[in-house]
């Protein structure tokens, strides 16, 4: 399966010097995955006139035997310039495909194969993987959230995640959190929403406030979290959720995390430590403390930094 889109800067369309780049996105079927690598493509898409391909990953054994014939399954699609994946499922299809078809093997997350076998690794700061000159560390994975100009000072949203090996989750204590920024922001017109892995009962001990609308994640279509996060000018998350606490800072949203126990070992807990000592959010205790939260004056825009950093690499073909 293949969509295809043509979008991106004039320079290439005026001058004829290049056709399209020409990407193809590994996909395992996991939104979060397939988001990532969308907002590198469409990062891409934005600087250079381009075509995006999505395909399914092969399964493992299908993916082994490509690799040795050089030769991937019903294929139709143009020959790539990068072939993108994140994902564990998606390592070997990546490797088969640019062995049968050529351009460059680009790795979202650190890859479960050695790093070296790929042609480009973009790795989340909190993987601990230092940069090279085939590797780029990134703030937090990739996603296709961008700054938004509509927000309404009046609107927050609060995003809520649920069990993790990263923090001890705590009910309580959230709803507790919760509770008490209700109360201090009378003004403020909050929407919550939970996560597959939000605790079933959650909701149903969560009181209702006149100041709170909850839509819980089963009720939500898939441009519905971009929208809010394009509305709102706070986000509240839990600290489980990294995902969601990059793409609030990639909205442009002043961000809140609340505060669970961390798990020590954690490279998640260490990511979001980092970002509190940064300033880039703020802990829901200093929050109680000051009454604000941190600024957020520059939006982060990790996938744009990306593509640029790609497209510094000539093509192949």
């Amino acid at each position: 399966m293949s969509h295809t889109r043509i979008r991106g800067g004039s320079l290439s369309e005026s001058t004829g010097v290049h056709p399209p780049l020409v990407i193809w996105i590994v996909s395992d079927g996991k939104p979060g995955h397939v988001n990532q690598s969308l907002g590198l493509a469409e990062a891409l898409a934005r600087a250079t006139p381009t075509e995006i391909h999505t395909r399914p990953a092969l399964p493992a054994w299908r993916a082994w035997l490509s690799l040795l014939l050089k030769r991937l399954p019903d294929n139709t699609l143009p020959k790539p310039d990068l072939i993108i994946g994140a994902g564990h499922a998606t390592h070997m299809t990546l490797l088969a495909a640019r062995h049968a078809h050529g351009g460059r093997a680009v790795v979202l997350m650190k890859p479960s194969l050695p790093r070296r076998g790929f042609d480009l690794c973009i790795l989340p700061q909190h993987d601990g993987v230092a940069a090279d000159a085939h590797t780029l560390v990134s703030e937090g994975a990739l996603n296709r959230i961008r700054p938004s100009m509509t927000r309404d000072s009046n609107h927050g949203l609060f995003l809520i995640g649920g069990t993790s090996p990263h923090f001890e989750w705590d009910s309580d204590a959230v709803q507790v959190q919760i509770k008490s920024i209700l109360a201090r922001t009378p003004e403020t017109h909050w929407t919550l929403t939970t996560s597959r892995r939000t605790p079933a009962d959650f909701l149903a001990l969560l009181p209702q406030h006149s100041n709170l609308s909850v839509v819980p994640h089963t009720a939500t279509s898939p441009g519905w979290l971009p929208e809010q996060l394009a509305q709102s000018s706070t986000v509240w998350v839990t600290p489980d959720s990294a995902s969601m606490v990059f793409e609030a800072l990639s909205a442009g949203a002043e961000v809140g995390v609340f505060d669970l126990p961390v798990n020590p070992r954690s490279r998640v807990g260490r990511a979001i430590a980092h970002l509190a000592d940064a300033q880039r959010i703020t802990r829901f205790a200093n929050w109680c403390a000051h009454g604000t939260l941190h600024p957020n004056t520059h939006p982060l825009a990790e996938a744009d930094r990306c593509a640029d950093w790609i497209l510094k690499w000539p093509r192949t073909r």
